[in-house]
């Protein structure tokens, strides 16, 4: 029976309506983000203030949130009506909708605000601490408490701040003070007090600081109070910025000297491990990150040095959560100075060995993948300036406060939360290439997707479009460290062609697109120039085969420096530089570049090769490493750059600027393809142009730092012979980067193999192709999108090829046909499917089943029960056969003696990969 081409055609339909719906994957909630990290990154609808907020404390299911503003008004598509709210307002926890408790801060001259919140142990009192004379009309001194279950002031409750409370901190029966008051209740208490939690009164506790108090926190042991803030004595002791004193008498029990004068303390938080410090600072040596510190004897474990002043620490869980403006991690090896990261999540403490101390500070813990985002905002643009976990059922809500009016790109003002449960954002779709250099095998490399609360995700490999991945594997990505990750194929035959397909999968179960496609030829003989560069022990290789921005995949064996594109240079560039397929990039000389995904530090021997063509009269850099990304690095060096004049010059800097630069009349803008390479190790450096000994410099040191490897342009500023432009215009191919120094003879190998002839790859799609119906002999069927095989009652499928001649010096090597069946169900077939020479005459347009060729009976290749499911095919054609064919209209025939019918895509369907395609490849002689 005659299967309908309607019925296929509704099943494309369903198919492009599906989109990414192969390999969508739904796991089990067992974590739904991945672990220490314990919220995710969605954030959820919160009633928002109209201004800042200063402070966040919670109890029972309830959060309160002070600050500066007015009223409160639902998020964006929310529905309610603007409600009153004069610098406080008390919100449902699990719904981020206020409650009924209300309640004005007020004062009778200037701007009243709320600055810091604290609740009792037994969560009965609700302490509010800042700048007001009245809440609700009962007369205060900037400091109040509440009783949660009536939501009123305790009238009783009335100590004499006469300036400003920043902090608050309660123990059992004390309340802590920190500020900008020198008296309290007309007694001398500068910057810090206690009075008692119950009734207000002045206790004997004194500590004394010459500048404000910020932060106060009480250890769990209760014996001793941390203070943190800007000044720079306490009781006369000279410690600035954090100070631990007595909890009964306020005297000093441990000072500081170490946090530079021009940074503040401006957060202080405890656990059972230890406290934490969140600072902030400004101008050149500013310490504006965080310190973890023993509970022990205070003293310090490790310092975070990111900078981007941090208002908050939270150690929630064994994980220390904060909110800044994080621009700048180079210190800590993670991300440079560029985009602000205003919320970050990062473990309390090392686990097993902490690092060497670097400068004399140990480095924080590495962040953990948990990376939800504001703007800077309102007011000093800060963003996030306070943080509380709430909880009510079995879920945990992360509530945020500050000065941001956006959040993760949406509308969201002063206040936001996330929640334990619930992720539902999907990684972003991976980027995939693949390559092959030799038969056997094939490489697919991807880069790492990025999921703002999910650090290690799923990766599943779709091979030829099936909807089974041929591979899954894991893999670690941060938003700012995403290395390549790779899979090596070694089930691929010689002379086919394969396509590749990859998805991404969090913990929840949320998964990415399918990505674009990547294909690959497997040669026939091994490709020699990238064989040797491998085999050589090259670290980085990016060969510019890539067919999607912003991704450059690193060949090199087992390597995961994959680079990233910057301004969009142009792709796949011929010829490139080896014989071959291989392709090139192309830079404008002005600000397109590609750099390292992968932060790393370059020391001891190394060897840097590429291939360039040019003919520009500026100059620029070609390759290096430097220690900024997009932004122009300020240490740069172990680089090639190319002169106004087209002299090349090789640079490292160790105390100086060392350099080896091609004679005066050695240039190289002449728009030809040049191979360099410049090396150093324990004889020194050396510099090759094409396979020649340019020169040598008793020089066995550079700099050492990290940073990221560039090609295209960097900074050359100070430099010898300093071209015109920092950015290359030109083509670009082929480059590697070794740990090691290449001796003379590698180079010079590597140049030779890179002209040697080696295979080409020609892929052929069918101009004309059609199937006849022995049940409708008339038909005539070449405008189908689908193609049909079958013996009894016939079908037989024709396809022609404009088959090319053999390149000048090369013979044919293989052969193969490639097919892809439809999405039709039961588009496989369990019978074997002959290619054959078609010996007759035909005509797409015309030929039906009462006018079909003549075919010969001699196969000429064959597939073999073909599977179910939409998936690429191939066939090994007879070499002999095909060769006589080159230069000519070649036509075959697919046929077979079975009943089960064989469902394939034609030329003129639109889905991916569809036309029948003839793979040719050619080699030597």
């Amino acid at each position: 029976m005659r299967r309908s081409r309607g019925l296929t055609a509704a099943l494309v339909l369903s198919l492009a309506g599906a989109g990414t719906g192969i390999g969508l994957v739904v796991m089990p909630q067992a974590s739904a983000i991945t672990p220490p990290v314990a919220f995710t990154a969605d954030t959820l609808p919160t009633w928002q203030p109209n201004g800042i907020v200063f402070a966040l404390a919670q109890a029972n299911g309830t959060v309160f949130a002070g600050g500066t503003f007015s009223a409160v008004r639902p998020p964006a598509g929310g529905s309610g009506a603007e409600q009153e709210a004069v610098n406080f307002v008390a919100l449902d926890a699990a719904t981020g909708n206020p409650t009924s408790c209300r309640l004005a801060f007020t004062v009778s001259e200037g701007t009243a605000t709320v600055r810091a919140l604290a609740v009792s142990k037994d969560k009965k009192t609700l302490y509010a601490g800042g700048y007001f004379g009245a809440v609700n009309g009962t007369p205060v001194s900037s400091l109040a408490a509440i009783d949660i279950e009536s939501c009123s002031p305790k009238a009783s409750f009335h100590p004499g701040f006469p300036a400003t409370v920043r902090a608050l901190a309660v123990s059992d029966d004390t309340l802590y003070a920190a500020g900008d008051f020198n008296a309290v209740e007309g007694e001398t208490r500068e910057r810090f007090a206690a009075v008692d939690a119950a009734s207000g009164a002045l206790k004997p506790f004194t500590a004394n600081a010459d500048e404000p108090g910020r932060a106060v926190a009480v250890t769990p042991d209760g014996k001793n109070v941390l203070l943190g803030g800007d000044f720079f004595s306490v009781n006369g002791s000279n410690t600035h910025a954090l100070a631990v004193v007595d909890a009964t008498t306020g005297k000093v029990a441990k000072t500081y000297g170490n946090i530079p004068s021009n940074s503040v303390v401006k957060s202080i938080a405890t656990d059972d491990q230890g406290f934490y410090t969140g600072n902030e600072g400004s101008g050149g040596g500013v310490f504006d990150g965080r310190i973890g510190l023993r509970l022990s004897d205070f003293s310090e474990k490790w310092r975070d040095r990111c900078l981007g002043a941090t208002q908050w620490v939270l150690p929630y869980d064994g994980v220390l959560y904060s909110s800044s403006h994080a621009h700048d991690c180079s210190t800590e090896l993670e991300y440079p100075d560029g985009k602000r990261h205003h919320l970050l999540a990062q473990p309390t403490d090392h686990t097993g060995t902490a690092p060497a101390p670097v400068d004399g500070f140990v480095r924080g813990p590495r962040k953990l993948g948990w990376f939800p985002d504001t703007n800077d905002g309102l007011g000093e643009g800060i963003g996030p300036r306070v943080m509380a976990v709430a909880e009510k059922g079995d879920t945990k809500y992360m509530w945020v406060g500050g000065e941001f009016t956006t959040v993760n790109g949406v509308e969201q003002q002063a206040l936001t939360r996330f929640a334990s449960t619930g992720d539902r954002g999907a990684p972003t779709t991976p980027v995939a290439s693949a390559d092959s250099v030799k038969p056997g095998e094939a490489q697919v490399r991807w880069r790492t997707s990025y999921d703002a609360d999910d650090s290690k995700l799923t990766y599943r490999i779709y091979r030829n479009g099936s909807s089974t991945p041929v591979h899954t594997m894991t893999a670690d990505s941060l938003e700012f460290e995403r290395p390549q990750a790779s899979w090596t194929d070694t089930t691929v035959k010689a002379g086919q062609s394969y396509t590749y397909r990859i998805t991404a999968t969090d913990a929840a179960g949320n998964t990415s697109a399918l990505s674009a496609t990547a294909s690959v030829t497997v040669p026939s003989t091994q490709q020699a120039y990238p064989a040797q560069v491998r085999a050589d022990g090259a670290q980085l290789y990016w060969r510019y085969d890539d067919t999607v921005s912003p991704y450059v995949a690193d060949s090199s064996d087992g390597g995961n420096t994959s680079g990233v594109q910057v301004n969009a240079p142009a792709l796949r560039q011929t010829p490139g530089a080896t014989s071959g397929a291989s392709t090139a990039m192309g830079f404008n000389g002005t600000s397109q570049q590609v750099h390292s995904d992968h932060r790393q530090t370059v020391s001891g021997a190394f060897t840097v090769e590429t291939w360039f063509k040019t003919n520009s009269t500026r100059g620029g850099k070609l390759v290096g490493f430097g220690n900024n990304t997009t932004r122009s690095s300020g240490t740069f060096d172990k680089h090639i750059y190319m002169t106004n004049t087209g002299r090349l010059a090789f640079g490292v800097y160790s105390g100086s600027s060392k350099t080896i630069t091609t004679g005066l009349f050695d240039t190289y803008n002449d728009n030809k393809w040049h191979h360099v390479v410049a090396t150093q190790g324990p004889s020194g450096m050396a510099l090759y142009v094409d396979g020649q000994n340019k020169g040598t410099l008793n020089v066995t040191d550079s700099l050492s730092y990290a940073g990221y490897w560039h090609v295209g342009g960097d900074n050359l500023s100070g430099w010898p012979n300093r071209p015109t432009s920092n950015f290359f215009a030109g083509q670009i191919d082929e480059t590697a980067v070794y740990p090691k120094a290449l001796t003379e003879a590698q180079v010079k190998n590597h140049f030779d193999l890179a002209k040697a002839p080696s295979d080409t790859v020609s892929k052929v799609t069918a101009s004309e192709d059609t199937y006849v119906n022995q049940g409708a002999p008339s038909a005539a069927n070449g405008a189908a999108t689908s193609l049909a095989v079958r013996g009894n009652p016939l079908y037989q499928t024709y396809l022609r090829f404009n088959v090319p001649a053999a390149p000048a010096g090369q013979v044919l090597k293989s052969a193969v046909l490639q097919v892809k069946t439809s999405t039709q169900a039961g588009a496989g077939t369990a019978d074997t499917v002959s290619v054959v020479p078609v010996t007759g005459t035909w005509s797409g347009d015309t030929t039906t089943y009462t006018t079909k060729p003549a075919v010969g009976t001699a196969p000429l290749g064959t597939f073999a029960a073909v599977p179910d499911g939409s998936a690429l095919h191939s066939a090994t054609l007879d070499t002999a056969a095909v060769t006589s064919a080159l230069g000519t209209s070649y036509s075959v025939a697919l046929a077979s003696t079975g009943t089960d019918p064989l469902w394939l895509w034609s030329k003129e369907s639109t889905a991916a990969d569809a036309a029948p395609q003839l793979i040719l490849t050619f080699g030597p002689k």
